[in-house]
């Protein structure tokens, strides 16, 4: 695997977006193969320093206690413009061939809990999951788990929160890059909104998005007639079904799940999930294809593992926001030189 081959302009990039001086090029592109090779916080940039690593990187590499004053100098204007970094890069490894060009493309947005440990973390807070840190938003591409918008948010905002301009930005970013195909977006219950379907709809992408489980969804449910149900193939010695009906405007498809019962029960027990879509076809494919969102948890995973995401080193929430999309670009680097075989 070469960096250096995967000539997409890092450290010029970087150099002509970032308003930071002196040399900021120097400084993402470090930070960025130091998150590549492993890093999870400033110090550990420290490992691109020994032996002939620069000259395989193709630029000079920056002191940890350098990239650390770097850090704290950006702010969410700086995140920005390494937004606008990480979107032309994608431009460019898409035009080399890793991108879907004409063919459908599936996206799945989802948020993630980005602990961090120590209250003094400017926006840092405890939200429904009782953890201390951030909520940021993601959306990925499903068949190479490729980051496309990357939001941090602070830690009390809820899965929804600015959910609708999140969606609106990922499309246009998009469809900027080229893509011509059929976008279908899938998402779980916490970006459930009339908002959010309007969004999708205003841009002409299909969706399906988790409904929750609240009163008038389970009314809607439980006016499914018997014989609409139909059997699915499911996991061994297991039962499932598929039906649909409205809700609000949109098909509502819901899988039913027979539960095992301790003992023989005269009727039996049933767990539901339902979502909703805009999709025209056969409810039983989209049953399926809604329930491989959850391939999305593999990308996050990656990202706090392998790119980064582990450890919010800044106690600036600017910082720590432009930290993110750097993790984003690194987590992406690996994937565009699978793709194209370097």
């Amino acid at each position: 695997m070469s960096l250096r081959r995967l000539k997409l302009g890092l450290l010029q990039l970087a150099e002509e977006l970032v308003d930071v001086r002196p040399f900021p090029g120097r400084r993402v592109a470090t930070l960025v193969h130091a998150m590549v090779a492993g890093a999870d916080g400033i110090d550990g940039a420290g490992l691109l320093r020994s032996a002939s690593t620069a000259e395989v990187l193709g630029h000079t590499v920056i002191a940890p206690s350098t990239l650390g004053t770097f850090l704290r100098t950006l702010d969410l204007g700086h995140a920005r413009q390494l937004d606008r970094l990480s979107e032309l890069l994608l431009v460019r490894a898409w035009a080399m061939g890793a991108g879907p060009g004409g063919a459908p493309m599936t996206i799945d947005v989802d948020s993630t809990i980005c602990e961090v440990h120590g209250e003094q973390k400017q926006g840092a807070a405890y939200g429904d999951t009782k953890v201390l840190g951030y909520h940021p938003l993601l959306a990925t591409r499903a068949d190479t788990g490729e980051v496309l918008h990357f939001r941090l948010r602070e830690g009390s905002a809820g899965s929804g929160r600015g959910a609708q301009r999140f969606v609106r930005e990922l499309v246009g970013r998009i469809r900027r890059r080229g893509v011509s195909g059929s976008l279908t977006l899938r998402a779980d219950a916490g970006f459930y909104s009339a908002k959010v379907m309007k969004a999708c709809g205003d841009h002409h992408v299909a969706c399906s998005i988790t409904a929750p489980q609240n009163p008038s969804v389970s009314a809607a449910i439980e006016q499914i007639d018997e014989g609409a149900w139909t059997p699915i193939d499911y996991t061994a010695n297991g039962e499932a079904f598929v039906a649909e009906t409205a809700y609000q405007g949109h098909r509502l498809i819901v899988r039913r799940t027979k539960l095992a019962d301790a003992q023989p029960a005269l009727f039996p027990t049933f767990r539901y999930h339902a979502f909703v879509t805009n999709r025209s076809g056969d409810a039983v494919f989209f049953d399926a294809d809604h329930h491989r969102h959850a391939v999305v948890e593999l990308a996050i995973r990656d990202l706090e593992e392998k790119a980064g995401l582990s450890h919010l080193p800044s106690g600036r929430f600017g910082a720590n926001g432009a930290w993110t999309v750097l993790s984003s670009i690194a987590h992406n680097l690996v994937r565009w030189l699978a793709a194209l075989g370097m």
